[in-house]
């Protein structure tokens, strides 16, 4: 599994310790984590709108599999990332939310509160919240024997939500094309978008909007 870990600017200073948690987690599982988002307070500035935009981007490309996101409460970044098709989001405070929002949601990004609430052992909590995120197989259900209606409900809402609303490149062309530009402007994302991307009309319309 490919994974984006994407931080905006109010907790860019925490980043090389997310990441840090997050790549311990993954390595032990096998997958790849691309540092998208800021890793500093210096870097190319982005909001948790931006976030929204570069996530929906990377998932519906399939340059990635899943976002690990955040701002200071989780909400903002929660609230953009579901505003586009393809990305089902859900919001993650412990570990017990991520394990059921594995099994019970099987959504594709996790939106973090990486201020309020993160005190003392901060980046034990983010460690755990990533291990039951990705241990083992998801959409198994909880309790168990409710899987099949769970998963039933999970293709449900992804249809009703591609039914909903416009198709990326469509929605992409619809807002303001300067936020547009300033979300996709990072080096890092734009490496993982571009050697990994399975989908060319999209990443063509991406170099478009760059060129």
């Amino acid at each position: 599994m490919k994974i984006a870990l994407m931080n905006e600017f109010s907790q860019a200073a925490k980043n090389p310790i997310i990441l840090n948690e997050l790549t311990g987690v993954a390595n032990k599982y096998g997958h790849t984590v691309f540092n998208v988002g800021m890793d500093g307070d210096n870097d190319n500035k982005l909001t948790y709108v931006h976030l929204g935009i570069i996530g929906a981007i990377l998932l519906n490309s399939k340059a990635v599999d899943f976002v690990i996101s955040g701002c200071g409460t989780g909400q903002g970044a929660l609230m953009a990332l579901n505003a586009f098709p393809g990305v089902n989001c859900g919001y993650c405070l412990d570990p017990t939310d991520a394990y059921l929002f594995a099994q019970v949601n099987n959504g594709n990004a996790l939106a973090l509160a990486f201020a309020k609430g993160y005190g003392w052992g901060g980046e034990l909590n983010a460690r755990y919240i990533f291990e039951k995120a990705f241990e083992g197989e998801k959409g198994l259900g909880y309790p168990p024997e409710r899987r099949e209606s769970q998963n039933a409900n999970a293709i449900i809402l992804n249809d009703m939500k591609k039914a909903a609303g416009k198709s990326l490149i469509e929605s992409l062309k619809s807002i303001d094309q300067t936020l547009l530009k300033d979300a996709i402007k990072g080096e890092r994302f734009q490496k993982c978008l571009f050697e990994n991307s399975q989908d060319a009309e999209l990443t063509a319309y991406i170099k478009s909007v760059l060129a």
